[in-house]
């Protein structure tokens, strides 16, 4: 194992233990416009429809959501039916368990990429990063990083699963294979995004990443109670409900 990842890991969660000032942002409120550019639009069930998909990305060309967020079998059509130059197509590689080889993750996002994905949500190998085997972790996200060089990689921890010390290291893994954001969940565990754990993405990953909480916001009041806590993007299929309720 790395001993310089190791040092890191150590350090931040040192320093993030002695920190004291974990409040949150001050957003009082957030205009409707400003809102849905956080959101990624998602339809991530199994039995997705093709009809659900073409609803989903007129929904996000209609409310300029920062992109929807399908499985890579829908990036086609996505890449087709998004007519917005505002709204990306993101897809989910490595979903949801994050034990596919390294190999086939990267495959997967050079594949979505050249199919119009421009940002994918890959969830990291959970055995290892239990394992503490650090460099394994680093690399399999950097494979993905160097598969889709153009892509915005956002990377899955399943914060539900790990201790706050995993989590934290996650982030550190994640920042050093050149990773752009760290994601709390994929919605199909045990439980989705908490406040919690979004300050401790956003004490972990620093400003230099972005954080995206997902799983379990369906509505307006904890879409900006994950902002306050330091999110920069939102993953939700309640998207609809949480505008709405805004405006």
């Amino acid at each position: 194992m790395s001993t310089t990842l190791e040092n890191k890991i150590k350090e931040r969660w040192e320093r993030i233990n002695q920190e004291s000032d974990q409040s949150d942002h001050p957003v009082e409120s957030i205009s409707l416009q400003a809102l849905a550019a956080k959101i990624d639009h998602t339809a991530l069930k199994p039995l997705t429809r093709e009809q659900d998909i073409r609803k989903l990305c007129q929904e996000a060309n209609d409310h300029q959501f920062a992109s929807v967020c399908i499985h890579s079998y829908w990036v086609p059509l996505c890449a087709k039916l998004i007519t917005d130059p505002l709204v990306s197509v993101c897809t989910v590689v490595g979903f949801p368990l994050g034990a596919n080889s390294t190999a086939v993750k990267a495959k997967e996002s050079q594949w979505a990429a050249e199919q119009g994905a421009t940002e994918i949500d890959m969830v990291l190998n959970l055995g290892m990063l239990k394992s503490e085997n650090y460099d394994i972790v680093t690399a399999d996200i950097s494979a993905v990083v160097e598969a889709a060089p153009k892509a915005k990689i956002k990377v899955i921890m399943e914060t539900c699963l790990l201790t706050d010390r995993e989590k934290v290291a996650a982030c550190v893994c994640a920042q050093a294979a050149g990773a752009h954001f760290v994601k709390t969940s994929t919605g199909f565990s045990t439980r989705g995004a908490t406040v919690h754990d979004v300050r401790l993405l956003r004490q972990a990953a620093g400003q230099d990443m972005g954080v995206k909480a997902a799983g379990g916001i369906r509505d307006y009041e904890t879409a900006l109670a994950m902002i306050r806590a330091g999110a920069d993007r939102i993953g939700a299929s309640a998207s609809l409900a949480i505008v709405k309720a805004q405006s």
